[in-house]
């Protein structure tokens, strides 16, 4: 559509043209934007994909963006077969800052190689939490004194503006008395502009500051922490960390890539060797105490609604599940789920009888939710 394009677009892009474009999807309320060989540059605002370039952009002009993003390398990187994984600042004025977690990766186009950038938007003050809409439940349960807290949802789902919310609440507080330590790969928000009254917080990079999360866990239990944010729990080690951390008296927050709930608790058991699993099962659900799925959907509106799925992991709970054999763990946490939290389908099908949820993604959802009760053979 015409009245996204940019104007006076450029016959070849240097630094200040990639700046001015990157600038130019964030004034039209892009979530991502696309930059690909021999394509138009893309931007997705709103859940839905439109150009924002006339032409298509050439090899070159690509591995010379990423090598303005990321450095003289960047292309060498990416053709060795290693994909770039960093953030872009600009700041075009004293007092403006915009931010973007930058991926860029080698694919094929038409035969050839080529790269694709994926660059996403990263506002750069944390949202306030109560702009967030979280059922009051949420709330009342997302800063334990310790145990592990969990967001989890496809990538794109909105998890780390969920934690950065959580963050900034909690800073704010004037009695939270808390040393905050981040550990993320990238660093996507930002505390700067934060007036903390009681509370410090220090992010760390992965793996700019320290070689891996589980490495970022084992480095904050030598330094006193009052929370520690760890950007994803994705493999046995940093999971295992990540439990250790909460077994030993502190709150610990992370995400997980899953579909639901009863997903989350299930991938994170299973990353460990099957003679490990009944073990860390048990650690897992002693520390569990709040897991949240959030997905984004189309709203009626043109734009999109948070939806959320979420159980909290009170001594009632805990203790039943403690009982459960691991290979049933997944199924008997759903059944937890619909009995004492709110499963998907139901913050759906409250936000398509409100009007704000597009019909079609709640005739998903409910097709989702069917899904993952035959999968885990549940009636």
């Amino acid at each position: 559509m015409s009245e996204y394009l940019i104007p006076n677009e450029p016959v070849r892009y240097n630094k200040a043209e990639l700046d001015r474009i990157l600038l130019h999807a964030v004034e039209k309320e892009a979530s991502d934007i696309t930059l690909q060989t021999n394509s138009p540059v893309l931007a997705e605002i709103h859940g839905r994909i439109y150009p924002i370039t006339a032409r298509k952009i050439s090899n070159a002009e690509v591995g010379e963006m990423i090598n303005f993003i990321y450095g003289a390398n960047g292309t060498t990187q990416i053709y060795s077969g290693k994909d770039v994984d960093t953030h872009y600042e600009i700041r075009p004025t004293r007092g403006e800052r915009f931010r973007f977690r930058i991926n860029g990766t080698g694919c094929q186009v038409e035969g050839h190689d080529g790269i694709q950038i994926t660059a996403r938007t990263i506002p750069t003050t944390p949202p306030k939490l109560e702009s967030l809409n979280l059922d009051p439940e949420i709330i009342n349960s997302m800063s334990p004194k310790q145990g592990t807290v969990v967001i989890t949802g496809a990538t794109g789902s909105g998890k780390s503006t969920l934690l950065a919310a959580i963050i900034r609440e909690l800073l704010e507080d004037p009695e939270a008395n808390r040393k905050m330590l981040t550990y993320e790969s990238p660093i996507e928000f930002v505390y700067d502009m934060i007036q903390s009254p009681s509370s410090v917080i220090a992010q760390s990079e992965i793996p700019r500051h320290l070689p891996s999360f589980a490495a970022g866990v084992r480095n904050a239990l030598r330094r006193k922490p009052g929370l520690i944010l760890v950007g994803e729990a994705r493999d046995p080690e940093t999971i295992a960390a990540v439990i250790d951390a909460a077994l030993t008296g502190h709150p610990v927050y992370t995400t997980v890539h899953s579909n639901g709930v009863a997903d989350a608790v299930r991938r994170m058991v299973s990353t460990f060797p099957a003679d490990e699993r009944n073990g860390r099962a048990l650690d897992i659900l002693e520390t569990l105490r709040l897991v949240v799925w959030q997905q984004l959907a189309p709203a009626t509106d043109g734009k999109r609604v948070a939806l959320r799925e979420y159980l909290v992991f009170n001594d009632q709970i805990r203790d039943e599940l403690l009982n459960v054999e691991v290979d049933r763990l997944a199924a008997h946490t759903r059944i937890m789920l619909k009995k004492h939290g709110q499963p998907m389908l139901v913050d759906a099908q409250k936000k398509f009888d409100e009007g704000i949820l597009d019909e079609r993604f709640f005739s998903l959802v409910k097709k989702q939710a069917e899904m993952l009760d035959k999968d885990l053979g549940i009636e």
